[in-house]
């Protein structure tokens, strides 16, 4: 366990992140960063990982960016501002990065950076009553930490204007009707939900998975053509795996396949 950031290993592959403040509503301090930025550093280096689930502590999911500090620090200059949002933006964005499928499991509010960080997940479960929120204009701040990108990448470019320049507030059932969630369920379901489609993954032969998640990086292939390139290369790694041959003897066998990574 690091400070303010609890990770929970679980033998099928799959490993829970808990942004663990609930006292601040796991707002993204400097101690959490920096947490944050070692856990996901080891992920990356770990063979036996299939799937990522990140959910928060508490009655929250985050509560965004640590503010605090520019109210401390009193006048400041934009080079070094500009220097530590970019950095901070990276760490909390690299479970992006991930070659393994992330799900957000957004137990509460949602709220700036926080919501970012959701969004950056591949697959997103929200309380109904979860409230997810942009609000960087109504503070007097330009939006951060991608959320002119991830947003009208999750919701499209009409509600992504919306949510940014007004900054409302959108409900977990809003939220799916809107595709900024997968699905919205009673808050006591959230973590159960994201934990359930997390083992469906973790069953799924891994090269084949991390070579998908490749596929839709970035909203997926530009083209018709690129996918086609992209899949006759990909799609004979996999035909040379000895993961296919299980899938099919087990579907001819009617049981469980036991996937390898091999």
């Amino acid at each position: 366990m690091s400070e303010r950031l609890r990770v929970d290993r679980r033998p099928e592959g799959i490993v829970v992140l808990t942004l663990d403040d609930p006292d601040r509503r796991n707002a993204m301090s400097d101690t959490m960063t920096a947490a944050w930025r070692e856990v996901v550093a080891g992920l990356r280096e770990d063979p036996e990982l299939r799937c990522v689930v990140v959910t928060g502590a508490g009655s929250a999911f985050s509560s965004g960016g640590d503010l605090t500090w520019i109210a401390e620090r009193g006048e400041v200059e934009v080079a070094p501002l500009r220097d530590h949002m970019l950095e901070f933006y990276r760490t909390w964005l690299s479970i992006r990065d991930l070659e393994v499928p992330t799900v957000a499991a957004v137990n509460g509010a949602a709220v700036g950076a926080g919501l970012c960080l959701a969004l950056a997940c591949d697959l997103r479960y929200a309380a109904v009553d979860a409230k997810l929120v942009a609000p960087f204009t109504r503070l007097g701040i330009h939006p951060g930490m991608a959320a002119t990108y991830l947003l009208p990448e999750a919701g499209g470019l009409p509600l992504a204007r919306e949510m940014l320049f007004t900054g409302r507030v959108v409900t977990g059932a809003q939220a799916e009707r809107y595709g900024l969630v997968n699905r919205a369920v009673p808050r006591e379901d959230v973590l159960g939900e994201a934990l359930g489609v997390a083992a469906e993954i973790a069953a799924r032969a891994p090269v084949a998975t991390r070579l998908t998640k490749a596929a839709l990086a970035g909203g997926g292939p530009p083209s018709l053509e690129a996918a086609l390139r992209w899949e006759s290369l990909a799609q004979p790694v996999t035909m040379a795996s000895a993961d296919l041959a299980e899938g099919i003897a087990a579907q001819r066998e009617k049981r469980v396949p036991r996937f390898t990574g091999r």
